[in-house]
């Protein structure tokens, strides 16, 4: 017979690692000073932040995605290992590798592809524009910053992570896709490079200006500020 209650029988206890930090909330909890490693990808058009809290001696381990906890292990006696998250529906897994000098290699995998070449991949799917308007500084306002990526297999546009249905209207050559933010004028252009293999050349214009394609490498190695928490 068992002096122990029903509740705390052996067969009865959590095998889950103990949530020692369920207590804290969860902007106190992030510390930006025990991130070990980071890494920016585009998923659907949203931008995400990926960062790994590591700890070397507890073996906690936290993946903060946009500043949100998705996943949080603490005290793992196991200090490697992988750890499998979802960002919209898609499978990331997080890989922790022993390095020579009692050190870490951390690894990212996204819908099974390691995050290099998932990134030559999304350079030939997507388009990518950043844009900073200045009207914001005549009113005595922070400057407004935009985010515009371009998916090219569904022509869907996002505009900092949101989808907008803006309506494409034929012109001479191809067509143009005008929409409004604040006091910006955007277009959209899609002409035909006149080779099948340049295909079609999208430009964005602000204000009748064209804004710079940006290299999305960079910026999936590289968090800019326009990546915010939702």
């Amino acid at each position: 017979m068992s002096f122990l209650s029903p509740t705390l029988r052996m067969e009865n206890l959590s095998t889950q690692p103990i949530m020692t930090q369920d207590h804290v909330p969860e902007d106190q909890r992030y510390n930006k000073q025990n991130i070990v490693a980071q890494w920016c990808v585009p998923i659907n058009g949203k931008m995400y932040r990926i960062e790994l809290e590591h700890g070397t001696t507890s073996g906690r381990r936290m993946i903060w995605v946009n500043g949100r906890e998705v996943l949080r292990r603490d005290w793992m006696f196991k200090l490697v290992g992988e750890d499998t998250f979802y960002i919209d529906q898609t499978r990331c897994i997080i890989r922790v590798d022993p390095a020579p000098g009692f050190k870490y290699e951390y690894s990212l995998y996204i819908d099974g592809k390691s995050h290099e070449q998932y990134t030559e991949e999304v350079t030939r799917q997507y388009r990518l524009w950043l844009y900073t308007s200045d009207s914001a500084a005549q009113t005595a306002q922070a400057a407004q910053e935009y985010r515009i990526m371009l998916k090219l297999d569904t022509l869907s546009l996002y505009v900092n992570d949101e989808l907008r249905t803006e309506e494409s209207v034929f012109v001479h050559g191809g067509t143009d896709t005008k929409f409004l933010l604040q006091d910006t004028e955007f277009v959209l252009q899609a002409r035909s490079s006149g080779n099948k293999h340049d295909g079609i050349v999208h430009t964005l214009l602000a204000n009748g200006v064209a804004v710079p394609e940006a290299k999305i490498q960079e910026i999936m190695q590289e968090p800019v500020s326009i990546l915010q928490a939702n």
